[in-house]
Order: structure tokens, then sequence, then C-alpha cells
């Protein structure tokens, strides 16, 4: 007979309604940038496949859409925190945004237009903790998105162990403690310079303090917000944007001064001119999606939009 203490492991499926249009697979290309990432995985049949450790024992969530206004979300882990782990994935995956004002704002600006039509569907999603948003803030910072992929992935590697399901092995997000346990030269081997390594370090520390919550954030106007978490040594106004972008959702903000955004512009608009100030003027509460637009301009000339994960 099972202790009592023993968690009930068990799988089961879950609809999950989303607002239409919905795409599984240009959504989990902006959360997880490149194919290479093994936290984010699509398989090849378009299941997007996520392991976690935050919760008691291994949950393995798997997303497929069979069916255009609603995801089924199949959890193997602990049965008494599945409903957890389903709200987790309705914040992951965007499913309830309405973008109806981003859309008509695209249709009106001619270079846009034909890329908004492309990736008609996709979402904003979101980071699954507020620490996980800092640290791809964090490590993205001025490097290529190939160069800063890459050393995340050394970093996930070094730091966490790999679950393996059904013979599938997967990794999850390494927490804030464990990053905080980890030795600096293990850290500095994965690639990650002093500099970066010492903003990880100080937002660890904010956040097992309580300095710094999400629910702080949360209750704060974005430019309150992006202040707020400028307080924290090793994040600036860029840094701050992107966190409220992808770890809150916030689409009323947009990374300015961004290099690789500037050369999307490039590649996205080609010869016409574009005054990036009118354009967040009129795409207004929901610039925020033209970010992702951007990103998935750059991943379709890749060929990585909605490709199956390399791991």
């Amino acid at each position: 007979m099972r202790p009592p203490s023993e968690p009930v492991v068990c799988s089961s499926n879950y609809e999950i309604d989303v607002a239409v249009p919905y795409r599984l697979d240009l959504t989990v290309s902006v959360l997880r940038r490149l194919s290479a990432n093994i936290v984010d995985v699509l398989t090849p049949d378009g299941q997007y496949v996520r392991a976690f450790d935050g919760f008691a024992g291994p949950m393995i969530a798997r997303v497929a859409q069979h069916r255009p206004d609603s995801l089924l979300l199949t959890l193997e882990g602990n049965v008494k925190q599945h409903p957890q782990a389903v709200a987790l994935m309705h914040r992951m995956l965007g499913v309830e945004r309405e973008l109806t004002h981003f859309n008509r704002a695209a249709a009106r600006i001619s270079w846009l237009r034909p890329l908004a039509a492309r990736m008609r569907g996709v979402k904003p999603p979101r980071y699954a903790t507020l620490w996980e948003a800092c640290v791809n803030a964090i490590v993205f910072q001025q490097v290529s998105l190939q160069a800063a992929s890459s050393i995340l992935r050394k970093v996930i590697v070094a730091v966490g162990a790999p679950l393996t399901n059904n013979g599938s092995t997967f990794h999850a997000f390494p927490s804030v403690e464990s990053v905080q346990a980890t030795s600096e030269d293990l850290l500095l081997a994965a690639g990650l310079s002093g500099r970066k390594l010492a903003a990880l370090r100080h937002v660890g520390d904010a956040l097992l303090s309580g300095v710094l919550t999400e629910a702080m954030l949360e209750e704060r106007a974005s430019p309150e917000a992006i202040e707020r978490l400028c307080r924290v040594k090793g994040i600036g106004p860029w840094t701050a944007t992107v966190i409220l972008l992808r770890g809150l959702g916030r689409l009323d903000v947009f990374p300015m001064n961004d290099s690789s955004v500037t050369r999307n512009f490039k590649l996205v608009a080609g010869s016409e001119p574009v005054d990036v100030e009118q354009i967040l003027r009129e795409l207004g509460p929901q610039k925020g999606m033209l970010y992702y637009h951007l990103l998935l301009a750059r991943l379709e000339t890749r060929n990585d939009v909605g490709r199956a994960s390399v791991y």
C-alpha cells in the first residue's frame, strides 16, 4: 500500500478554450525564441512539452492543438497540483488574450500588414515565473540571439539535472535557489559574464528576500513597475521592459534602443521609411505585440518558426 504522504501521480487530460484566432506553433516560437531551447520543446508533430520541478515532484505538461478554438493539455504529475499546473499553462500560452486593437492597427501599416497576416494567431506568452523572466532578460542583454541562447542552455545543463519521462529527457528551468547555490566558477564557465552573473545574484537575493515580488509589480502601472525593477542592481530600463513584456504579459511596453529590433525593422519594412514613435502610438496599448512579430520575422528567415526542437 502507498504511504499516505506519497503523492498520487497520474496522467490527466484537460481541454483549454482559446481566444481565436490562436496558433500554438507561433506562440511557442516566440516563447522559446530558437529551436535550440531545451526547456520549451516543440515535437515534430507540433506538440509543446514543458517540464517543471516547482511542484511536489516533477510535472510534465504536453499541449497539442487539434481544433482552432481549444488546446488539449496532458499533465503527468501529482494530481493534487494539476489545477495549479492548468492555471500556469493558461498564463504561459496567452490563451485568453484578445488582440483586436493590434490586428486593426497593424492592418493600417503597409509594411506590417503582410507579416501580421502571416502570423495571425500568435498570442503573447509569459514565462512561468518572474525569476525565469529576469534570467532570460539578463542573459539576452547586448548579445546575439544565438550567443545568448547557447549561454542559457549551458547554464540550464550545468545547474539542473535532466528529467526522464517515458524514455524522453527534459530540462526544467532551474529555480532561483539552485542557481544561487551554484558556484561562480561553474556559471562563468557556462559563458555568463561577471556583470551578468552579478545581476542574476542581485535578482535572486531580491526575490528570495521578498524585496521584489511579482505581486508588487502586478499592482503597479508599467512605468512604476519598470522603476521598481530598476532598483535591482544590474537591471536597466531595457531589461525591465523585457521582463514586463515577457514575464508579466504587459503589452503596453516596447523595448527601445535594441539593436536586434532595429535590424528586424529593416528586415520587415525594407526600403519603406519607418517612424517608430508614430508606429508605437498607432499600436497603442498593444504595441508589445510588435516585438513578437519582429522576432517571428527574424525566425522566419532562419526557417525556425514552428520548427521541431533540436536538443
